[in-house]
């Protein structure tokens, strides 16, 4: 066996099934030693960074890494923006980077480049210089994505490296049990909790089903505020679960929903602090003198389910909450123009159960996420954990394959999904079962917004530009049809009903541009 067959079997051996491509000519003995590793499915984006944010998609749903294959420095850089976002969702991926062959590489030749000094956002980066270290560098890469934390593992992958003859293949140890809250921790929390004035904020594993459940117990028997973390990687909704509010995105109000809090116990979570840093306003949106409990750093990976489980025991909680039962909100169209009113309560009321909603949205998701989400049947809800737009399509795309069975919906705005619109073709070649919802206000409505938030209430032509996508007009259904996948375009909540209903009857993927009044 050469180094790429070694390489893509230990993988293979570690749990890697999926490999998110976009090679060049360094990698084609990997390219070729995926038809010798017919366990490792080979899925082919036209820009890299649609790998990178699908390979981040399909960790979330899976709990397992993909792996991207990227053409030495420029193609990998290509990828950044989502690996950026990967890492804020602290997700097991491995990057297979190309790089020219060890002999080659003093030449300077033109794609050649530095590729170490681009791997900051990895928590585990190698460079391979013989072909003999490829089964361990593989293994040792798969233990460093399924750690505690998981992490983004990158490894730097000579040509000959690749196409020499290697040692055999090995099978990577398998993932550590996530280690547990410190009990003095879980007491620590409990008394700031009982003191009252109290607040919980939940990230990270917290937001699945049990972790919920256990912040309704502390809520119930200590009073205590429950939010969530601003942009969660992964969080079940739906109107099986208790509803818990956002911590809103913009600082002031992040500030006032936190303003008469006397104590933060962070579970999952980090300490919360506004996305940017404005004039005249402090970066932390605590009040100064309310204690922070780390009951679960998500960055040391410690349980955070476990843990607000510990925590209702320890403040005697009823062993099980009692859910208030709340019904579906049906939704009847009247030909009325879109808004965001409209357009989310559809959404809420035709999305089918267990459905996986990618939210890119931006401003036209923030109604659907607030106030209908909490009332539509069980969903899974992925954000945009970093920040770093462009993440909606591929994250859709990774999780259809993750979970074939399963309607993947990508709620997206329009002005982001043109970063990465190339993950389109990808979901057409892969039949993925992706409905994407394009919220067309023609505009990006939140640098508009941040405008008005720096005083400038009346921006000049070169910034009316500059947040503008009207001129010319960007026809998304057109666009879908060049990629294979079917398109139309609605004004009214009836043309978007209609268009839903199909969508979500079939399988593959199909695409709705909602035009918003």
């Amino acid at each position: 066996m050469n180094g790429a067959e070694v390489l893509l079997e230990t993988a293979r051996r570690g749990g890697v099934e999926v490999c998110f491509a976009n090679p060049g000519t360094t990698e084609m003995p990997l390219v070729a030693a995926l038809d010798k590793t017919p366990g490792v499915r080979a899925v082919l984006g036209l820009f890299e960074g649609v790998c990178t944010g699908a390979a981040d998609g399909y960790a979330r749903m899976s709990g397992r890494p993909a792996a991207t294959l990227l053409h030495l420095g420029p193609g990998f850089a290509n990828g950044l923006a989502n690996l950026h976002n990967a890492r804020r969702a602290r997700v097991p991926l491995i990057n297979w980077i190309g790089d020219q062959t060890t002999g080659h590489l003093a030449f300077d030749a033109p794609l050649t480049s530095e590729i170490s000094l681009l791997t900051s956002w990895s928590g585990w980066t190698r460079s391979v210089k013989s072909p003999s270290e490829m089964a361990e560098a593989s293994a040792s890469a798969v233990a460093a994505a399924l750690g505690r934390p998981a992490c983004i593992a990158s490894l730097i992958l000579p040509a000959d490296c690749q196409w020499e003859a290697a040692t055999a293949p090995l099978t990577p140890t398998k993932r550590m049990a996530p280690p547990t809250a410190a009990p003095e921790l879980v007491r620590e929390a409990a008394r700031v909790l009982r003191a009252g004035g109290g607040c919980v904020l939940l990230g990270s594993d917290a937001l699945g089903e049990r972790g919920l459940l256990a912040a309704a117990r502390i809520a119930a028997a200590s009073g205590a505020l429950v939010l969530l973390e601003t942009f969660p990687a992964r969080v079940e909704r739906g109107r099986q679960l208790p509803s818990f509010a956002g911590l809103p995105y913009f600082p002031d109000q992040g500030r006032a929903a936190l303003a008469n809090v006397k104590g933060i116990v962070l579970a999952g979570a980090r300490e919360p602090v506004g996305f940017f840093g404005y004039p005249n306003e402090a970066s932390r949106l605590a009040p100064p003198n309310a204690p922070l409990v780390a009951l679960a750093d998500p960055d040391a990976g410690v349980d955070a389910t476990a843990a607000l489980e510990a925590l209702a025991d320890e403040l005697g909680a009823p062993a099980k909450f009692a859910l208030a039962p709340r019904a579906a909100e049906p939704f009847a169209p009247t030909g009325a123009k879109l808004d965001l009113s409209n357009l989310g309560r559809a959404l809420a009321a035709l999305q089918p159960e267990n459905a996986i909603v990618v939210n890119e949205a931006a401003t036209s998701g923030l109604p659907w996420n607030a106030t209908f989400a909490p009332n539509a049947a069980p969903h899974t809800m992925l954000g945009l954990t970093g920040g770093a737009i462009g993440q909606g399509l591929p994250t859709a795309l990774g999780a259809a394959i993750a979970c074939p069975d399963r309607r993947v919906i990508a709620f997206q705005a329009d002005g982001s999904g043109l970063y990465t619109l190339q993950a389109l073709w990808s979901m057409a070649r892969e039949s993925a079962n992706v409905t994407v919802v394009v919220c067309a206000n023609r505009k990006y409505r939140i640098l508009q917004a941040e405008l008005a938030r720096a005083g400038v209430a009346e921006p000049g032509p070169k910034a009316r530009a500059l947040t503008d996508l009207g001129h010319p007009t960007i026809e998304w259904a057109s666009l879908a049809k060049g990629f294979g996948v079917p398109g139309v375009s609605v004004a009214t909540d009836s043309e978007l009903v209609d268009a839903l209903k199909l969508a979500l009857g079939e399988p593959g993927p199909r695409l709705i541009e909602a035009v918003l009044a």
